[in-house]
């Protein structure tokens, strides 16, 4: 039995952007097993200066992930899409142990099997320091933002 995850390659435009909004909303919870359930068992990931190779390694790197970047809200944007490949811009907002929050900026590729689950995921990040005055992001994405590209400013 696989664990299918439509919507399923070759992605349409509304496919892609379901697809990215899946992701988003996966990633807003917080919870390292829920996110890697979207993954193969044996998924590739690059991620800044990290590799990964599986769920378990996915879980794990998840999980120190959220410990440190605490308060944690993201934004996906489509940037574009091609058979079973999709290309996202994103940035999300997180504030340390300390209290300085930080604004991390980004891309993503990624490739997906024919059961829609991610076989492939490269990352690449900056992030910038601010105050807390500067947030934009706060908490998961409304209903009436759904579908709605977020200005990445």
């Amino acid at each position: 039995m696989t664990d299918d995850r439509p919507p399923f390659p070759p992605f349409t435009h509304e496919t892609a952007l379901r697809k990215v909004q899946a992701a988003e909303d996966a990633w807003n919870t917080r919870d390292p097993c829920r996110v890697a359930s979207a993954y193969t068992p044996d998924s590739v990931w690059r991620n800044r200066d990290t590799f990964l190779r599986g769920r378990d390694e996915i879980v794990a790197f998840l999980t120190r992930k959220w410990e440190r970047e605490q308060a944690y809200a993201l934004r996906k944007n489509l940037w574009a899409f091609h058979e079973n490949r999709i290309a996202v811009r994103f940035q999300y907002e997180w504030h340390d142990a300390e209290g300085q929050w930080w604004r991390s900026y980004g891309n993503e590729l990624w490739e997906f099997d024919g059961h829609g689950l991610m076989r492939r995921r490269e990352a690449s990040i900056n992030d910038v320091a601010m105050s807390a005055s500067d947030r934009r992001i706060h908490g998961p994405r409304p209903a009436d933002e759904r579908g709605v590209e977020f200005p990445l400013q």
